[in-house]
């Protein structure tokens, strides 16, 4: 055989080594991504709504309440603490009946809608509470925090980052005093 045949050739043999070996070889474990913290219940959902509507230092404005809706209130109250969120629910259907367009009655179904886990459903009613309500204050944060905590609970980032810009515009800070 040629030498320069044979040169060729354990070239070759080396080269379909290394080949073989690279085939062989077990690819990088891929890197990891540090998870997130968990996604919220429906509880805690309710209760970072809630809560963001109980912050505040602005002066709330209160309507008057039909003494009916009251008493379905009330009734709604108790049953959502004997964690009967479908019957606190009825109950302020029945005042929403009365009056229609209650922006704190509606906010109020959006949160049981997501302890029913109706979570489409809480975010068309807090829109509309959105819609008819007062555009800073209390009732406010609550819609855009639910509005924002339900879109952040599907992945939807870019909406929930637009809705904690709306959240933001809720609170009005009070004016300098001297």
């Amino acid at each position: 055989m040629n030498p320069m045949h044979a040169t060729a050739l354990r070239g070759l043999a080396i080269l379909g080594g290394t080949l073989l070996l690279a085939s062989c070889a077990t690819p990088p474990p891929a890197p990891v991504v540090p998870a997130g913290p968990p996604p919220l219940t429906d509880a805690q959902i309710v209760e970072a709504t809630r809560a963001a509507g109980r912050d505040g230092v602005e002066l709330v404005v209160t309507p008057l309440v039909d003494p009916h809706v009251e008493d379905l209130r009330e009734r709604a109250e108790k049953a959502q603490a004997a964690n009967r969120p479908q019957r606190a629910d009825r109950e302020l259907l029945k005042a929403l009946e009365i009056t229609p367009d209650d922006p704190d009655l509606l906010q109020w179904r959006a949160e049981l809608a997501v302890l029913r886990q109706a979570r489409d459903e809480a975010e068309v009613l807090a829109k509309r509470s959105i819609a008819l309500g007062p555009k800073s204050g209390p009732l406010c944060r609550r819609n855009w925090t639910l509005v924002k905590l339900l879109r952040e609970s599907r992945g939807e980032a870019e909406n929930a980052t637009s809705a904690a810009a709306m959240l933001e515009r809720c609170t009005i800070a009070p004016p300098v005093r001297m």
